[in-house]
């Protein structure tokens, strides 16, 4: 007798892994986006109304009185400036029977100047003070004085007055108008 095929075994058969499309969207991308973006737009809009970064006004008389104290040379200080300057910073040291008042401000505009009066010799502190690339722009007029204009380090402006035993430079990131305006004001 034959015997029967014996029957294939059976595998039980799986069926193909169905593949679940999600059903979501670019519109459900833009809306994810827009909820992250709203606290991120809120928190920056909160510190910008809070004025950004708070700048420090400091007393700059304290500095300019014992530039004065020491009588190394007559001592120049703002008077009238109009409003807008904030002074950020002032020192006044003496190294070698040299004396050197630096005072720093912000402009109305919201550059950065820097007034520095020194009875150092003009030669060893024009280096140091404007650095090396001086690119001089001619003379401009202040209160009847002629002051050298230049160009310094790099895109900085200066203008400079070299007499009555003191040089002072008024120098930064501002116009001409502004360091004109600044120099102006000494008294």
């Amino acid at each position: 007798m034959s015997e029967a095929p014996a029957p294939a075994p059976t595998t039980g058969s799986v069926a193909p892994p169905v593949t679940v499309r999600h059903s979501r969207t670019g519109r459900d991308m833009i809306i994810s986006l827009v909820v992250l973006l709203i606290p991120l737009a809120l928190i920056v809009g909160i510190f910008r109304l809070r004025g950004g970064e708070d700048v420090v006004v400091v007393d700059a008389a304290p500095a300019i009185a014992q530039a004065r104290a020491a009588n190394l040379f007559p001592v120049l200080a703002p008077q009238g400036l109009g409003t807008g300057w904030r002074p950020v910073s002032a020192e006044f040291q003496i190294a070698d029977g040299r004396g050197t008042l630096r005072v720093g401000y912000l402009t109305p505009s919201g550059g950065a100047v820097q007034l520095v009066e020194s009875n150092e010799d003009a030669a060893s502190m024009f280096p140091r003070e404007l650095g090396d690339q001086v690119r001089p722009q001619g003379e401009v007029t202040v209160n009847g004085r002629a002051w050298r204009s230049s160009t310094v380090r790099g895109d900085e402006l200066a203008v400079v007055d070299s007499s009555n035993d003191r040089t002072v430079i008024v120098v930064g990131r501002a116009t001409i108008d502004e360091l004109t305006a600044l120099a102006a004001a000494l008294r």
